[in-house]
């Protein structure tokens, strides 16, 4: 029976039982598989049988995570990595060459940023940034060795939503690559490639976690791109662990519930934080006041789990702010149970120079809330006790 919602997807999709028959799939801790005999490994080396070989190319529990994921979003095949920014890594590395050109999004992660400025430069190959307001103005960035076209939505940190119908168009009309980063909505509330992406990547670390354990990451698309990313994979070696795919498989059992609750208490607090006089601005998608909030509506199902929002007073005024919580922890991670606070300019993007984090909207006194599960008013009470410091 063929299911037809992600909720059953992410319960239901599961690898075949062993001969116990047990009823949650058990982990496979193993490097590598045995042959029947020579022509069975010879076969296996030569692509002629989908099977384990060793667990860098695949094994089991990575394979069931994968292919949740893949239901989830609409994909065709996808691969798992070591962590979030293994995926980015990987991804690009697979499907570029010396001298190529990237144009991305200004408003994203800053590892992703500083491996797009310090590290892809080595190979020549270079990146353009537009801001999040000038999509109409991406067209004329693109040159004759651009492959690709990169952006979050929502974004880190500042949680502004992009058209992602408008940015797949762009990139068919030119024939190039559209890449999303997905970490911050989930499968759960947004699926780029119904909008026409061609590969979604996720931090399966936040979210999909969602209790802050282990590290994951995984690229999810079109079968003749992830063939090309799991080539470059299997020689590299950037492979998710069994156990971190086990646990992972298990995270998205309980993902839609847990993101409904995120949801529920991020807009609430949101709510709290636009009506507090301490705070100059707050972005959330789903609020009324964002600037794309019909946009996120058309895009997401609901608004995700973290907050921005801008102190009053500048950087001192947010290191007091974070000095002054005593609940909530002060963390650079999201998406965990427990709500985490954290100020960019300061901690995640704090390589980036002043004039770059203020074209991605990191301001001096702006604060990340990850909205977790606990009960929303102590949430909000604690947020409340260290805006009055």
């Amino acid at each position: 029976m063929s299911a037809k919602h992600i909720e059953t997807e992410a319960i239901r999709t599961q690898i075949d039982r062993s001969q116990f028959l047990e009823h949650s799939n058990p982990l496979y801790l193993t490097s590598s598989y045995v042959f029947e005999d020579a022509e069975d490994m010879r076969a296996s080396f030569a692509d002629e049988k989908e099977r384990n070989i060793y667990s860098r190319y695949s094994n089991p529990n990575n394979s069931e995570f994968v292919e949740k994921i893949c239901k989830m979003e609409g994909a065709e095949q996808g691969y798992a990595f070591a962590s979030g920014m293994s995926a980015v890594f990987s991804t690009f590395a697979a499907l570029l060459n010396s001298d190529d050109h990237i144009v991305s999004s200004q408003s994203i992660f800053g590892s992703t940023q500083t491996f797009f400025d310090n590290i892809l430069p080595k190979w020549n190959i270079s990146t353009t940034y537009f801001k999040i307001d000038e999509v109409d103005k991406i067209e004329h960035l693109i040159q004759p060795n651009t492959k690709v076209i990169y952006a979050e939505s929502p974004t880190n940190p500042a949680v502004d939503i992009l058209d992602l119908k408008r940015l797949a168009q762009i990139a068919k009309n030119h024939n190039l690559i559209f890449i999303v980063d997905n970490c911050f909505a989930t499968p759960y509330l947004q699926q780029p490639i119904k909008y026409g992406a061609d590969l979604v990547i996720h931090s399966a670390t936040k979210l999909i976690d969602g209790q802050g354990r282990v590290l994951g990451g995984v690229t999810v698309g079109s079968a003749e791109l992830i063939q090309k990313i799991y080539l470059f994979a299997r020689n590299t070696g950037p492979a998710l662990s069994p156990f971190n795919a086990w646990i992972l498989s298990k995270s998205l059992e309980t993902l839609p519930v847990r993101v409904e609750k995120h949801c529920e208490n991020a807009l609430k607090v949101a709510t709290f934080l636009e009506s507090h006089s301490n705070v100059n601005f707050v972005k959330y998608p789903f609020l009324k006041s964002h600037p794309q909030f019909e946009l996120a509506k058309q895009q997401m199902k609901l608004g995700g789990n973290v907050v921005a929002f801008e102190v009053k007073g500048g950087v001192d005024a947010g290191r007091r702010f974070l000095n002054s919580i005593k609940l909530l922890s002060l963390s650079a991670n999201l998406g965990d149970t427990r709500s985490i606070v954290t100020h960019p300019a300061s901690t995640t993007h704090a390589k980036l120079s002043e004039e770059d984090r203020l074209q991605t909207g990191i301001t001096g006194g702006l604060v990340r809330v990850s909205v977790g599960l606990e009960h929303v008013e102590d949430i909000i009470n604690d947020l409340s006790q260290a805006l009055e410091q």
